[in-house]
């Protein structure tokens, strides 16, 4: 069984006085993987300026825009079709020896492989107060750890949209206990590295015609790293192994590697944004050979 996704992204960007000059970088456009393919990309903007698309440097595909008017208005549209397989997310074998997968975490070459996934940033260093508030039961597997480390996390913080931003950072998420997608994975993130498993930060789309939670954005998640298995999604915000549902852009370290939108701006006084993203899905019947 195969699903049809289309993802319409739209941004609308306003300012005081006109923009003299400016430049931006999207990270929208979904992977191309095992198990998303046959993607179209449509974007357009407001001022009919050239688009470029090139590679990021974790080799994910950007759009790049450099209007050469003055403008006081600008927006973007991007519509994104794909067909996704069914993901069955517990399709994998368990783990065999769960000592030697502990072993393994610890041997120089594995952190060597892994350190960029391993290492905290800004946005998944735990305040050393905190360093203990999860710690893994070495006689469980990994995956069974970070299974609880999911539920542990959607229990622990409860999604509020408008009480964080981009620049917050986990002591703050830990004490208030609120948050949005970004901060669930950052604090899951920030803590399965500190249990010795590598992390990293997904970005993309949800289709939320099941009830799950996520904003009117784009959406994030974790990828963990298992000895035997490797990278396994989880969706901290949901309490779910990531699955046909999530929609994959990209993943780095944190959310400052996988922002939507980057770029320069150079204006004077005030700007408002607005971003919508709306994801629809259905199913397709597979052929009968």
């Amino acid at each position: 069984m195969t699903l049809e996704y289309s993802v319409t992204y739209y941004a609308e960007n306003t300012y005081e006085h006109s923009v003299d000059n400016a430049n931006w970088q999207f990270l929208i456009i979904p992977e191309l993987n095992a198990t998303q393919e046959f993607i179209s990309t449509e974007f357009s903007n407001s001022l009919n300026e050239n688009i470029e698309y090139s590679i990021n440097g974790y080799g994910f595909k950007t759009i790049r825009i450099n209007p050469k008017q003055k403008f006081k208005k600008i927006s973007f549209k991007a519509v994104f079709r794909l067909v996704k397989k069914e993901m069955k997310p517990f399709d994998f074998q368990p783990q065999r020896k769960i000592l030697a997968s502990y072993e393994h975490l610890r041997e120089l070459e594995f952190k060597v492989n892994n350190e960029s996934f391993l290492k905290p940033t800004r946005f998944t260093t735990i305040p050393k107060k905190q360093s203990h508030i999860f710690q893994f039961d070495t006689t469980k597997s990994i995956f069974e750890n970070l299974q609880e480390l999911n539920k542990w996390t959607f229990v622990h913080i409860y999604f509020k949209t408008d009480v964080t931003d981009v620049n917050t950072t986990l002591d703050e998420i830990i004490a208030k206990r609120h948050g949005v997608c970004q901060d669930f994975t950052h604090l899951f993130c920030a803590l399965s590295r500190i249990n010795g498993i590598p992390a990293r930060y997904v970005s993309g789309y949800l289709h939320q015609g099941n009830g799950y939670f996520g904003d009117s954005q784009m959406h994030a998640w974790a990828e963990s790293y298992i000895p035997e298995v490797g990278w396994v999604g989880f969706d901290p915000t949901n309490n779910l192994i990531a699955n046909t549902n999530h929609i994959k852009v990209a993943h780095g370290k944190d959310y400052g590697d996988c922002s939507p939108l980057k770029g320069v701006v150079y204006t004077a006084g005030e700007n408002k944004t607005k971003h919508t993203i709306k994801v629809m899905g259905k199913q397709q019947k597979q052929n009968a050979w």
